[in-house]
């Protein structure tokens, strides 16, 4: 994406837009997100491998892989990248996490990589709720990071959040949507964040 073009979509942050498609670089390696958004949790989920229903097993430079040769096959098309987390607890004995990574051709279907993590901690919902948004903010950071040097920016990768308008999280949305939109993410809740709430629950 261009400078005047990420500048453009920092001001209206449309819901889609068409990617700048570049050839796959040689060589890149595992790109840290900064600190901020690196929990502990997160740290332990970033040395594990990605899984996908396409592509079976893959470490994050093969995820970048796949996401550059999937855009490339159509870059016409119009794209989504969503990252999304779910999480479910296991009465008291601790809370599996998951992470889904999502590039939507729109349209015309799309891949998606996701990882899990297994905590053995308990945690309250509004603990997980936070946990899941962080967890989502560490990998986007991921993204940014990994697909930099293709034209990719904070400004195409769009975070799915699995609260909303009914039941007991109503009650975070304005500090974990204002803690997603102050890092420079769009960001979507339930009942259009399919990431989230379909994608990711689909492995806890």
């Amino acid at each position: 994406m261009k400078p005047d073009r990420a500048r453009n979509a920092q001001d209206s942050k449309p819901e889609t837009k068409r990617i700048k498609i570049t050839q796959p670089r040689k060589g890149l390696g595992f790109c840290k997100a900064p600190d901020l958004f690196r929990p502990p949790l997160f740290a332990t989920m970033s040395l594990s491998m990605f899984q996908s229903p396409t592509f079976g097993e893959v470490e994050l430079p093969g995820v970048r892989t796949h996401i550059i040769d999937f855009l490339s096959k159509d870059p016409a098309s119009v794209y989504q990248i969503i990252v999304g987390t779910d999480s479910q607890p296991h009465n008291g004995s601790g809370v599996d996490f998951v992470t889904a990574i999502v590039v939507h051709r729109v349209g015309n279907g799309g891949i998606y990589f996701w990882k899990r993590l297994v905590n053995k901690k308990p945690y309250v919902l509004r603990q997980r709720m936070y946990e899941e948004a962080t967890m989502s903010l560490a990998m986007a950071e991921e993204v940014v990071e990994l697909l930099r040097d293709d034209g990719i920016t904070k400004y195409d990768i769009e975070i799915h959040v699995d609260i909303g308008a009914s039941g007991p999280t109503r009650e975070m949305i304005s500090e974990i949507i204002g803690m997603i939109r102050g890092s420079g993410f769009p960001v979507k809740m339930k009942p259009d964040s399919y990431a989230a709430s379909k994608v990711a629950d689909r492995y806890t």
